[in-house]
């Protein structure tokens, strides 16, 4: 059988090995995926040995994604534009690099939450690879603005000017860096949580009413009830979700790219959501 598996650490609590057996099952296709925890200094060396035992690619998560993008031979437009990558393919002719995030992100709230972006007040709470891997597919979609709040400030002034030629190709996006203190008196329609505080259960510095009428607060975490998502409902959010419909979607986008088949991914959602 064709070998994948998802890298990360930590890398326990991943849910692709079930959502790409699911997938494999519903278009009979051959193949095994696992967990790999890879040293937080040994990513590349971890990628090496997966391709000397014969595996076809990986889903990179936390914290890989930026070492994803310095280990690839080769780069899509999408990871080009991301800065980093979370799914790599491996042939004769190297490593791929590809950043399947953002579609997977944009297709939940499109058509998994029926929420449209276009003309909405986005916030984006995180400046590292889960952000990179979003903003630009979010821009793509032709929101009013997007905001990027991190507690290292200088870390989204660098992420902003670095997507500001994306962001100019639709010049009525208002594409701004900002502190958390900087939020206070703001409100937004989505607000996305790209930080990785789920894991740790850190509450974010964030202030009173962020969330406007008729709100989307949205966590790239899943399978538990994080700060973030704690922080929405005192703050009466209208919407609430996490991350598992953005999981589920971008993993189908990395299936397509490993298996040329894209699976419906309807099913298994609710299959997960059910167990």
């Amino acid at each position: 059988m064709d070998k994948y598996a998802v890298i990360g650490n930590p890398v326990a609590h991943s849910k692709s090995p079930l959502i790409h057996a699911a997938f494999a099952q519903q278009t009979n296709q051959a193949l095994e995926y696992g967990r790999v925890l890879a040293p937080l200094d040994g990513f590349a060396s971890t990628v090496r040995e997966l391709i000397d035992q014969g595996y076809q690619g990986v889903n990179v998560t936390v914290p890989f994604k930026f070492d994803a993008y310095e280990c690839a031979d080769q780069l899509s437009e999408r990871a080009l534009k991301a800065g980093a990558v979370n799914t790599l393919s491996f042939s004769a002719q190297g490593i791929v690099g590809d950043n399947t995030d953002g579609a997977g992100l944009v297709r939940d709230i499109l058509h998994n939450l029926n929420l449209p972006l276009q003309g909405k007040r986005v916030l984006l709470l995180g400046a590292g690879g889960a952000s990179e891997g979003v903003l630009g597919p979010i821009l793509q979609t032709q929101p009013t603005c997007v905001h990027i709040a991190n507690r290292t400030l200088d870390k989204a002034v660098a992420m902003v000017s670095r997507a500001k030629p994306n962001a100019q190709a639709n010049n009525t996006v208002e594409l701004e860096a900002c502190s958390f203190a900087d939020l206070a008196g703001k409100q937004y329609d989505i607000v996305i949580n790209a930080t990785s505080s789920g894991l740790s259960n850190e509450a974010l510095p964030l202030p009173p009413d962020l969330f406007a009428d008729h709100a989307l607060a949205y966590d790239m975490m899943y399978g538990r009830e994080t700060p973030f998502m704690h922080y929405a409902r005192q703050e009466s959010a209208s919407l609430i979700a996490d991350g598992l419909g953005m999981l589920v979607e971008q993993a189908a986008e990395a299936f397509f790219i490993w298996r040329g088949v894209r699976p419906e991914t309807a099913p298994v959602m609710q299959a997960m959501r059910a167990a």
